[in-house]
């Protein structure tokens, strides 16, 4: 991509280009927690199966973890617009299958199709945000990509349980579907088809190497550690609440705190990097310390704590996402950014597995409370384990 058409990217041309984009993040995100938000109803009202629901939660992850680097990969060979609009076409199909069957034995196929759909245009958007974007304004528009994504994860499970409760889950599947094929209209209407760059011969060994060094590793990583406290803290947030006596309504605030937070820090933290008030390396630290010492406030105990925990690991993951989503499009050849998208997609979806299970884990044997402050301790680990890469890769 020339010098040209990357600085009409921040005209108003460029924000009409990139708003489809926004709108895709924003329709993976509502698509994964609305509808799984609301699946134990149906599936249990049917099966009278957690396993069953489990099963269905974890088809849509599985889906995108194995299929993200190679939709990436795809994406740079053939052009990363095509990947987007397919990957949509594939999400609002599957959302239909179920729609119109609305059966339980076609719920399976959907939510697979779905994570299926998800992996391709996300690491597309992804590639799209960074190709559109002159490198002096990628940190606004990451950050706001990943706040339409966290509005996304916020309004999800407020939305999709109002649908529900009013026509059904079939309602719901319908939603995304016309969410998601219209989003596809607008990306074909509205982003460029920017042509794929030439691919030089590339061996296993060569994709290794570069996925092997500190360039990818680093924020890779960070997005992992970020990501598995803001599972976490949604997750189990809400327990500790109970465990204290607090109601489902002041539960759900704080999680709503959580997310919110969330959200709005991300865009100030873009145009910080942007503006040259913050730096990737000060950001990302001060957003890793920031994050240990929410999940450390958890163990303190009532609603004080709550929101402390809430607060703090909102605003560290949100200051860390456009930080290093926008570190990985400066450091990698754009030839490859839908490959090195999908491949830190992985890390993300990692720790969003990781975190849970940490603090399931030690709450089984011990409190909620300790769960926190391992998966703290785990975070504060990864602080030491980037500050280490740094400076090997100084030497």
């Amino acid at each position: 991509m020339s010098a040209a058409p990357a600085a009409k990217a921040t005209g108003v041309g460029g924000r009409w280009s990139l708003a489809p984009l926004y709108a895709a993040g924003f329709t993976t995100a509502f698509g994964a927690h609305g509808i799984a938000a609301n699946l134990g109803g149906f599936t249990l009202g049917a099966h009278s199966s957690l396993l069953v629901l489990g099963a269905l939660l974890a088809l849509y992850d599985g889906a995108e973890i194995i299929l993200k680097p190679v939709f990436g990969t795809i994406a740079d060979r053939v052009g990363a617009h095509r990947v987007l609009v397919c990957g949509l076409l594939i999400f609002a199909a599957a959302s239909a299958i179920f729609a119109l069957a609305n059966d339980t034995n076609w719920l399976w196929l959907a939510r697979f199709g779905q994570g299926a759909g998800a992996a391709a245009f996300s690491p597309a958007a992804s590639a799209l945000v960074a190709r559109l974007t002159p490198d002096t304004a990628r940190g606004r528009a990451f950050g706001s990509y990943g706040f339409y994504k966290s509005l996304g994860y916020t309004l999800g499970p407020l939305l999709g349980g109002v649908l529900v409760a009013a026509a059904g889950l079939g309602v719901l599947f319908t939603v995304m579907a016309v969410l998601a094929a219209g989003v596809a209209v607008w990306a074909v209407a509205a982003v460029p088809a920017i042509a794929p760059k030439p691919l030089a011969r590339q061996t296993i060994v060569d994709t290794v190497r570069r996925l092997g060094d500190i360039a990818f590793l680093t924020p890779t990583l960070t997005l992992a550690a970020a990501t598995a406290a803001l599972s976490a803290g949604v997750g189990f947030l809400p327990v500790s609440g109970t465990a204290a006596g607090l109601g489902p309504v002041a539960t759900g605030a704080a999680v709503s705190v959580l997310a919110l937070t969330a959200a709005f820090v991300q865009p100030w933290a873009g145009r910080a990097l942007d503006s040259g008030r913050l730096t990737t390396r000060t950001g990302v630290s001060a957003g890793l310390v920031l994050t240990a010492l929410g999940l450390a406030a958890a163990s303190i105990p009532g609603l004080t704590g709550i929101l402390i925990a809430a607060t703090a690991i909102g605003a560290g993951t949100g200051t860390i996402t456009p930080l290093a989503f926008t570190s990985l499009a400066r450091n990698t050849p754009e030839q490859h950014l839908g490959q090195t998208m999908g491949a830190a997609e992985i890390g993300r979806e990692c720790g969003d597995i990781t975190g849970p299970l940490v603090v399931a884990t030690l709450a089984t044997a011990t409190t909620v409370s300790i769960g926190f402050l391992g998966l703290a301790v785990l975070t504060v680990l990864v602080i030491a384990v980037i500050a280490a890469l740094g400076r090997s890769h100084t030497r």
